[in-house]
């Protein structure tokens, strides 16, 4: 009988975003735990990739700050997948979609090595790109059904084991037992060469000769927990200094014991925390040949696993496509007889620029599945921005002449709107609602500062028009809301046209002056992930346009007319 474990898969052990992970360290399986919570990290993807669609959740989030990529994924640049990627085979037999074939039986063997390969891929994506990815230690709700049902568990062993140290003579086995889990714990954060402690842990507590001692009654329990404690505070962070003066101030052994597998959980915590900012640095290193060799053995164990890539590449070909054709229509001089002649460049542009309207209903493409978190707090965040954009342009045109002398009238604007748009990504949120609360609040601010200048205030029919044109932009093909989508779109679409290695951005089209500073910094974030993606997955992408934009050309052929774009 041991210590009752907290579960690494239960809200105990949480790392952001994703599932649970267990820290360097884990206690022996078979004691008493936490129900099981987060998926496995990875098994949503391997089912994706397996073809079965499994919904996000509509309240899914992830950490704010969990978006930011390192600046040196920027550089790509188009000849890696246009010209020389082009003729590159390197992927060839794992991007052909055998999509007539009959479904593939696979093994649980096989299966279980497709997840591992998902685990590994995505974990260390995770923590390569987000600088704030961490394992944090939370715990059940206490009022909730598992926290209740942990509590009593986790009340009714150690009540069991007082019982037994207040036996006459004490019964010391289960003791024994959480000493020998404890040795393993503080082995476990031991750097290799730290021989002197290691041998003198292993020599204090030495369960035959604590079992010895016990034989004869002559165990020295508290001594045994003080040398814990010490050791603990040799070993541990110095946010836990607290904590240890705490153990070293608990009076009765049972609750000591309690206490110290309690911070030893820390400090679990902890080390696979510094474990991870140290492995940070050499997997961003290495992070785009690791994640295409994992893809490509995922794709060897699951030959399907680009068919919605290349579905979403095709997608973007006809769309350019279509845009060509309206092109040529509108042109009275085009010849209309002539193969259009598309980028490559250009359909992977597209297609990148498609994310951020995605339906996250619908499953991501296979080779963006690592960063659809990201990209769906993107689009939210472009949405609430689009929003503002609008709301401003409307201001401006109907009460510019009242606010022109108000300087700092557009961070006013931002100020009211943002909070109001919170969550707008919700099912639950009232856009209407929170756009008519809006116009009210802009109304009387423009009035207030109207007054404070002597100046008649709106009239009703203007307040009411103002209101009124702010709450349309819920509507449907919305011109105004259209104009600054289409702005919002020239603007990344020009950002990704640019070299890798350029640093500054594009101009910034006219209307969406007042969201400026937010576009760059949300346009640098997509511009990091796109051009990352491009570095790791630009041989699959190249494999893939060859074959969908010249599928009876020679590869040298292809890569001639790929070069002339």
């Amino acid at each position: 009988m041991g210590v009752p474990e907290e579960d690494t898969n239960s809200p105990g052990w949480v790392f952001k975003p994703g599932g649970a992970v267990r820290g360097p360290g884990e206690r022996r399986a078979g004691r008493p735990g936490g129900t099981a919570g987060s998926d496995r990290p990875g098994s949503r993807l391997l089912l994706q990739l397996k073809g079965i669609r499994m919904p996000l959740n509509d309240d899914q989030n992830s950490d704010s700050d969990s978006s930011r990529l390192s600046e040196s994924t920027a550089a790509s640049s188009d000849s890696e997948y246009s010209r020389q990627s082009f003729n590159s085979d390197s992927s060839s037999k794992p991007s052909s979609p055998a999509s007539a074939s009959p479904p593939k039986v696979i093994t649980f063997d096989e299966l279980m090595a497709a997840t591992r390969n998902l685990s590994n891929w995505t974990l260390a994506h995770e923590i390569a790109v987000n600088a704030n990815f961490c394992i944090k230690h939370e715990d059940f709700p206490q009022n909730s059904f598992a926290g209740t049902v942990k509590q009593i568990v986790h009340k009714a062993f150690w009540d069991h084991l007082e019982s037994e140290l207040n036996e006459d003579p004490p019964e010391y086995e289960h003791a024994i037992k959480l000493f020998e889990e404890i040795k393993e714990i503080l082995l476990s954060f031991l750097t290799p060469g730290a021989n002197r402690i290691h041998n003198q842990i292993c020599e204090v507590l030495d369960t035959d000769l604590i079992r010895q001692q016990a034989e004869h009654n002559a165990v020295d329990i508290p001594g045994l927990a003080n040398y814990i404690i010490n050791t603990m505070g040799k070993l541990c962070a110095p946010v836990r200094d607290n904590d240890i003066k705490q153990l070293k101030a608990t009076d009765n052994i049972v609750e000591l014991l309690r206490q110290i597998f309690h911070v030893l959980d820390l400090m679990k915590v902890d080390m696979a925390n510094y474990t991870i900012k140290s492995l940070r640095p050499y997997l961003w290193h290495n992070l785009v040949d690791y994640e295409r060799t994992k893809f490509q053995e995922i794709l060897e164990e699951t030959p399907s696993a680009l068919n919605l890539t290349t579905e979403w590449i095709k997608e973007s070909i006809e769309d350019e496509l279509s845009s060509i054709s309206d092109e040529s229509s509108s042109s009275p001089g085009a010849d209309s007889s002539s193969k259009p002649i598309i980028s490559p460049t250009l359909v992977l542009n597209n297609g990148y620029l498609k994310l951020l309207q995605w339906d996250y209903c619908k499953t991501i493409p296979e080779t963006l599945i690592t960063d659809e978190v990201r990209l769906q707090e993107l689009r939210e965040k472009l949405n609430q921005l689009k929003i503002i954009a609008c709301i401003s342009l409307i201001t401006n045109n109907m009460v510019g002449a009242a606010i022109v002398d108000v300087p700092d009238f557009a961070d006013q604007l931002k100020r009211i709107s943002l909070p109001l748009l919170e969550g707008m990504n919700k099912k639950s949120f009232d856009l209407k609602e929170a756009l008519n609360a809006i116009g009210v609040q802009i109304c009387s601010k423009v009035n207030k500062s109207l007054t404070e200048r002597g100046l008649p205030t709106l009239s009703e029919e203007m307040q009411s028009n103002l209101m009124g044109q702010i709450a349309h932009i819920v509507e449907k093909n919305n011109p105004v809301c259209s104009l600054i989508d289409k702005r919002i779109q020239l603007f990344l679409r020009s950002l990704l046209a640019l070299p890798g290695v350029q640093k500054c951005m594009p101009t910034m089209p006219g209307g969406l002056s007042v969201i400026q500073a937010e576009m760059e910094f949300v346009g640098s974030q997509y511009a990091s992930i796109v051009n990352f993606n491009k570095k790791v997955y630009g041989p699959f992408y190249a494999n893939i346009l060859r074959k969908l934009l010249f599928p009876e050309a020679p590869i040298e052929k292809a890569e001639a007319e790929t070069a002339g774009n």
